[in-house]
């Protein structure tokens, strides 16, 4: 069953390169009545662009790059359709009219470029994340089962508030469709409400809701689709298996698909897997880079095995490649790719002109995507942070006046420095003291489980070179260096060195950094503690590498827990792993000095002494030092310099790629 490609009438006889290469990729799709131009699909995400609820001009700019890019359909993140349903401070909001003039907007934005257009309505259940007001909201659901990521007992719905909560399906549906959207998605995927109510573990009501699990959700698709008319497209996102020790099973969702479908209610199903409600469960929704490519694409093609409509599959398929694949094997009809194209907004277009190396692969970081969102902020990518600020750095400026510019440096900051200054005209060139490019991403993609962090790299020399930077590698930048090339401006990106906090040492112990252990300095045999204060990935990371070749392993970390200060799903994944390879985590534990066989720590809250014996050697994951010496010299000179990255402050590749972005517009 499922839905094969289709030759397109309106094609010219002359196929882009694309074309021949991806030939399930690019063929139409048609949804409903809607043709979709391509199999690729921007599936819905949280963006933190909305403004009081409403789409806002930010919200559309971003959407819009997409849709000018090529992509086939975007379905716009989760709107609520009523008060109960805001699930963060952010959200947008189906719930009234008011809702109509955001979303035409961003309707007509997208459909000037071929896209088609969806948006999700959306309720919660259970799964409320954060309040309006600092004050916790009352949280509904099905049964009184309450969640264990976010602690939260909700209250049941009444017989009269579940018909309320149909009916504001179908009102949200109908405004999104009235406001030009081509139809809707129903969010029954990662433990929201239909999804709560589907599962018998969290379902305990003793009503018809409780008898029969699939009753709500069918009720909402049947309201939805009365709401919208028989030419609007209706779909379903739902987790075929949520994943978590009480979650929704697969032959329980595919049951309720296939009741669901064989009522002619649904245009597609869009599969993915996770839960909100877990933390093993809730890593899914974003999988960070040690999740497979296209892992769940096998529940895909058990949903397609059963269904006469398209299947759309999610779950880290970032390249056309794997997307290809994935259509191929007839494992789904479609491929969402969302932060493929969050990295790459122009991914489609690129693939369809041939031009593979152009495309900015995304790296499953999860720093800068659904790590800004966690925190409040406008979705964005660490490789490209023009996404989610369209509105800043939609278009770049031509210069009005071409300079001489030298950029000490080839990691992401002077990389993305000298791209964006030679796209806008500038005369580049970098200088790079070592033999490769990519700084501190060469070392971070030497930890397990980070090999696709070299990636960031790759895309970045890629950006740097076919905008006209010439690059030249073994050449370490002073004072008489920028004295004979003579530029006009000095950019330096210089980062920084490793840290090595004052310690008292006693006797000769091992005692290496992280840069010299993954540069492969050898550890002696037995204990190995890592002393970690950073609180990101680097200390597990560290651990897990030492882990693989020597035991026992401790990780002591300066904070509540190891990754404190990363996104959750890339701290779960470490925590998991870090688990199974057996590595003592003592948290809290500030590093004091070291002998021969011994380690000091202090506790960061009470100030007892923290002893770690038998160690054989120390590894110290201690942060890094700005490198700034040539920033000083070139001060002294009067020559005119900008810093970015860690050289002016040492933090993540984030911050130095937009500082690089940054300073490239403004020279």
């Amino acid at each position: 069953m499922g839905v094969r490609p289709t030759e397109d009438p309106s094609a010219p006889g002359s196929e882009p390169p694309g074309v021949a290469r991806f030939p399930h990729l690019f063929s139409p799709l048609k949804i409903g009545e809607a043709t979709l131009r391509n199999r690729i699909v921007l599936s819905a995400h949280d963006t933190t662009l909305a403004v009081d609820g409403r789409v806002s001009d930010a919200l559309v700019a971003y959407h819009e790059a997409c849709a000018a890019g090529g992509v086939g359909m975007i379905v716009v993140e989760v709107a609520g359709v009523n008060e109960s349903a805001r699930y963060t401070s952010h959200v947008l909001m189906a719930n009234d009219d008011g809702c109509l003039p955001g979303y035409r907007r961003l309707a007509d934005a997208c459909h000037a470029h071929g896209s088609v257009v969806l948006g999700q309505i959306f309720h919660p259940g259970r799964e409320v994340m954060e309040s309006q007001d600092g004050s916790a909201p009352v949280a509904y659901s099905v049964s009184a089962v309450p969640t264990e990521r976010f602690h939260v007992m909700p209250r049941p719905l009444g017989r009269t508030e579940v018909e309320r909560v149909v009916a504001d399906y179908a009102g949200a549906a109908g405004r999104l469709v009235r406001a030009g959207l081509d139809g809707v998605e129903v969010v029954a995927s990662h433990g929201y409400l239909p999804a709560q109510f589907l599962n018998p573990r969290l379902n305990d009501r003793e009503d018809e809701y409780g008898r029969e699990p699939v009753r709500f959700l069918r009720e909402v698709v049947a309201a939805a689709r009365e709401a919208v008319g028989a030419a609007a497209i209706v779909g379903l996102r739902i987790s075929v298996d949520e994943l978590s020790h009480d979650g929704l099973q697969p032959d329980e969702a595919v049951a309720a698909i296939g009741s669901l479908a064989a009522g002619g209610m649904l245009s597609y199903v869009n599969v993915t897997a996770g839960s909100s409600a877990t933390l093993a469960g809730s890593d899914h929704i974003v999988p960070p880079m040690n999740f497979e490519n296209a892992y769940v694409a096998p529940l895909a093609a058990r949903v397609r095995s059963i269904v006469d409509i398209p299947v759309i599959v999610a779950g880290r398929i970032n390249e056309p490649q794997q997307a290809e694949r994935v259509l191929a094997a007839g494992q789904a009809d479609a491929c969402a790719m969302a932060r493929a194209l969050i990295s790459d907004p122009e991914l489609p277009r690129k693939a369809i002109d041939g031009r593979l190396d152009a495309i900015r692969a995304c790296v499953a970081c999860n720093q800068a995507c659904i790590g800004h969102f966690h925190r409040g902020y406008p979705t964005s990518c660490i490789q490209h942070p023009e996404r989610g600020r369209e509105l800043e750095f939609g278009s770049l400026e031509p210069a009005s006046r071409p300079r001489r510019v030298l950029v000490a440096g080839a990691g992401p900051a002077g990389l993305k420095a000298a791209a964006v200054a030679a796209a806008r005209g500038h005369d580049v060139t970098i200088h790079e003291a070592g033999r490769q490019v990519g700084g501190q991403v060469l070392l971070a993609e030497r930890l397990p489980g980070r090999a696709e962090f070299g990636g960031v790299a790759t895309n970045l020399r890629y950006e740097a070179e076919s905008a006209g930077a010439r690059i030249v590698l073994d050449s370490r930048v002073d004072r008489s260096l920028v004295e004979r090339e003579q530029p006009d401006v000095v950019v330096v990106a210089t980062g920084g060195l490793p840290r090595r906090p004052p310690l008292e040492i006693l006797g000769s112990p091992t005692v290496l950094d992280a840069w010299e252990l993954l540069r492969g300095a050898e550890l002696p045999d037995g204990h190995v503690v890592v002393a970690d204060w950073p609180c990101d990935w680097v200390g597990p990371g560290l651990a897990l590498h030492a882990s693989s070749t020597r035991s026992p392993v401790t990780l002591a970390v300066n904070g509540y827990m190891p990754g404190q200060r990363i996104q959750q799903y890339v701290r779960d994944a470490l925590i998991a792993d870090l688990h199974r390879r057996h590595v003592t985590i003592i948290p809290m534990a500030r590093l004091y000095g070291a002998d021969d066989d011994t380690v000091y720590f202090e506790h960061t809250v009470s100030g007892e002494p923290i002893i770690v014996e038998g160690a054989a050697s120390l590894v110290l994951a201690q942060g890094q030092v700005a490198n700034d010496s040539l920033a000083a010299a070139l001060a002294a000179a009067g020559t005119e310099s900008v810093l970015v990255g860690d050289c002016l402050a040492p933090r993540t590749v984030e911050e130095a790629v937009l500082e690089g972005l940054r300073a490239a517009t403004t020279l």
